[in-house]
C-alpha cells in the first residue's frame, strides 16, 4: 500500500514538472524584442513533424520536441494551415501554434528581384502603398546607420526575395530583414567556399556574386562565369567586364556602351583598373553567391561573349576568344 502510495506521489510529481515544462516553453517568447521579423512558410500537406523540424532549421526553435509536444497535447496537431506567416519579436510558442493552426498568414508582401540594384530596392519600397514609408527623406549612408548596418555604401546588402508582412509595416523594417537575411546567406555560404579564392573576406565575394549575377541570367552559366572571373584575378588579368561600367557611369548611361566609355577611367571601370570594384553593383541571389564561392576554375576558361540569346561561348586562349567575337558579336562566319 505504502509503495502504490509512493509511485502515487512520484507521478504526480512527475505530472507538475510536466505542466510546469510546458507551460514555461509554451509562454518563453522564441523571438526576443531586438529580434527582426520572420517570414516562415508552410506548404500545403505538410505534417506537424515537418514543420517542426522546419522551424529548428530557420533557428525559430531550438528543438523540435517540445512543439510537436505542445500541440497534441493541445489536440491540434493536423490542424496547420498552409501559407506565409510573419513571426514578430516576441512571439511565444503557444502564440506561434495558434497563428499556424489558426491560417493567420501574412497576406501582403513586396519582391526584389535578382540583379536590382538598391536605387531600385529604394523606389519598389516607396510605390507600395501598405508600407510605412519612413525612408524617403533619408539618405542611404542614415537608411544603413538606421537598420544598424556598419557598411557606408548600400549595393549588394541586401538579399532579393519576397518579404511578407503585415499592414503597416515600416520600410526600414522591411529593409532591415533584407539585410540580415543577406548577411546569413553570404556568412553560410563562406562557410563552404572553394580553397585558394582570391578573396579575403566575404564582402569581396559579394562583389564577385554582383558581377556574375549582371552578366548571366541562366544557372547553369554561374559557376563558369566566376570560373573565368577567378582565373583572371590570379593571373594578374583585369577582369574587363561591361556590368561594372555600366554601373559606374550611373544615371549618365543611355543604354549603349560606347568605346570612349570602356576607356574612361572611374573606380568601376575593370577596364582600366586591376581587381574587383569598390562595392557590389546589384544585389546578387543565393546562386550568384554560390558560384562565387564554388567557382569552376578547372576548365581553365579566360573569356566568354555572349551568343545574342542570353547563353555565352567560353574560351581558354584569345585566339578562340577573338574567333567566337567574330562569330557572334561581329556576324563574321
Amino acid at each position: 500500500m505504502r509503495l502504490l502510495l509512493k509511485l502515487g506521489i512520484l507521478l504526480g510529481a512527475l505530472v507538475s514538472l510536466a505542466a510546469a515544462w510546458l507551460w514555461h516553453f509554451a509562454h518563453t517568447p522564441v523571438l526576443s524584442e531586438a529580434s527582426a521579423s520572420v517570414t516562415f512558410s508552410v506548404k500545403a500537406g505538410s505534417t506537424l513533424r515537418t514543420v517542426s523540424r522546419q522551424l529548428v532549421e530557420a533557428g525559430i526553435l531550438e528543438e523540435p520536441w517540445s512543439f510537436s509536444i505542445m500541440a497534441r497535447l493541445m489536440g491540434r496537431a493536423s490542424d496547420l494551415k498552409a501559407g506565409n506567416y510573419l513571426l514578430e519579436p516576441g512571439l511565444t510558442p503557444y502564440r506561434l501554434l495558434k497563428m499556424l493552426t489558426n491560417g493567420d498568414v501574412a497576406q501582403l508582401g513586396i519582391t526584389f528581384i535578382e540583379g536590382w540594384t538598391f536605387r531600385q530596392f529604394r523606389e519598389a519600397l516607396n510605390r507600395h502603398e501598405h508600407i510605412q514609408h519612413l525612408s524617403m527623406q533619408l539618405s542611404d549612408e542614415e537608411i544603413l546607420r538606421r537598420i544598424g548596418a556598419s557598411e557606408r555604401h548600400p549595393e549588394g546588402l541586401f538579399f532579393p526575395d519576397t518579404y511578407y508582412f503585415s499592414s503597416n509595416l515600416s520600410d526600414l523594417d522591411i529593409l532591415q530583414r533584407a539585410y540580415r537575411a543577406m548577411q546569413q546567406k553570404l556568412e553560410q555560404a563562406w562557410k563552404t567556399r572553394a580553397p585558394g579564392l582570391p578573396y579575403s573576406t566575404p564582402y569581396q565575394a559579394l562583389i564577385m556574386a554582383s558581377i556574375i549575377e549582371k552578366e548571366t541570367g541562366k544557372p547553369e552559366e554561374r559557376r563558369r562565369i566566376a570560373g573565368v572571373f577567378v582565373n583572371r584575378l590570379k593571373r594578374g588579368m583585369r577582369l574587363q567586364t561591361d556590368p561594372t561600367v555600366i554601373y559606374g557611369l550611373g544615371s549618365n548611361f543611355d543604354g549603349n556602351l560606347r568605346k570612349r566609355d570602356l576607356l574612361t577611367d572611374n573606380p568601376y571601370n575593370t577596364y582600366t583598373r586591376s581587381g574587383l570594384p569598390p562595392t557590389p553593383i546589384a544585389m546578387p541571389g543565393l546562386g550568384a553567391i554560390e558560384a562565387a564561392l564554388n567557382p569552376d576554375v578547372e576548365s581553365g576558361y579566360l573569356y566568354f561573349v555572349g551568343k545574342g540569346d542570353g547563353s555565352h561561348v567560353f574560351s581558354r586562349t584569345l585566339t578562340e576568344h577573338n574567333r567566337a567575337v567574330a562569330r557572334y558579336q561581329l556576324k563574321r562566319y
